[in-house]
């Protein structure tokens, strides 16, 4: 299959700079209405926050603990019925009611630089779905993500790799189609227990990585457009302590990581 040379951000100087994202969702890029549905003592459902949730989980159904006025006493029945393909057309409304959250300037600067970026989240929607949510949020310029700017960057790229140029609904659509979407708990996985299948997404955008850059380094050198080769990185960020040690503890063992994990737990964004 072919792979276009749309693919990464690129520098002032013309040359792609090598950078790679990868998001967590919720309490990450935005901090989402969807509520976790829990029980309580009375039997009455209770939702909570995903950002409690991730405070919360390890007790949830171990041991009963007070929660805004209520003894929770474990999961509701269905308790992610809202984070599955059942809530579908609630994310792609949500995601718009959304505040930004601490890495949101990062996913705009992602997307404005015409950036390949991966979205690693524990939800289980299906992947086309979190495209979808991506796609609007471009069309409409949502809250600094310029498509104009998009475009005008992925027509470097073009030009880079000497293709003619499409309409701008053609060229967005085909850079998210080279973006990637894990949404690890679709068809499978635990969204109570989300680590392996986060890592299980990132070492496959891992190797989706290297092998497009190296693409990239080929044809940019040929050009003229780079002097060297240049390593990829990807920054991942995540609000959860838990994925981020169980992530970082897997992926520097390796000498030839190339993520760089960054927490934004409590909403503060820095190296972890």
């Amino acid at each position: 299959m072919r792979i276009n040379f749309v693919n990464e951000g690129i520098t002032d100087e013309g040359t792609p700079d090598m950078k790679y994202y990868a998001f967590d969702w919720d309490d990450n890029i935005a901090i989402m209405p969807t509520k976790i549905i829990l029980e309580d003592s009375d039997g009455d459902e209770v939702g909570m926050s995903t950002e409690d949730f991730a405070e919360y989980r390890e007790y949830i159904g171990k041991k009963p603990f007070e929660y805004e006025g209520h003894e929770i006493v474990g999961f509701a029945k269905d308790p992610f019925r809202f984070f599955s393909t059942k809530g579908d057309k609630q994310f792609i409304v949500d995601s718009m009611l959304a505040k930004p959250g601490p890495a949101w300037s990062d996913f705009v600067e992602a997307i404005n630089n015409g950036s390949i970026f991966s979205i690693v989240t524990a939800r289980g929607h299906s992947p086309n779905v979190l495209k979808e949510a991506c796609y609007n949020m471009i069309i409409s310029n949502h809250n600094g993500i310029d498509s104009n700017e998009l475009v005008k960057n992925l027509e470097k790229f073009r030009d880079l790799e000497g293709i003619g140029s499409s309409s701008k609904r053609d060229m967005i659509i085909e850079y998210l189609n080279m973006c990637r979407f894990y949404p690890v708990t679709y068809g499978q996985g635990s969204a109570q227990s989300p680590e392996e299948g986060k890592i299980k997404a990132l070492k496959g955008f891992v190797d989706y990585v290297k092998r497009i850059s190296k693409m990239i380094n080929k044809k940019a050198f040929l050009k003229n457009k780079v002097s060297n080769r240049f390593t990829p990185t990807i920054g991942f960020s995540d609000d959860d302590l838990r994925n981020l040690e169980k992530v970082k503890g897997h992926f520097e063992k390796d000498p030839e990581n190339i993520i760089k994990t960054i927490s934004t737990h409590g909403g503060i964004k820095k190296p972890y």
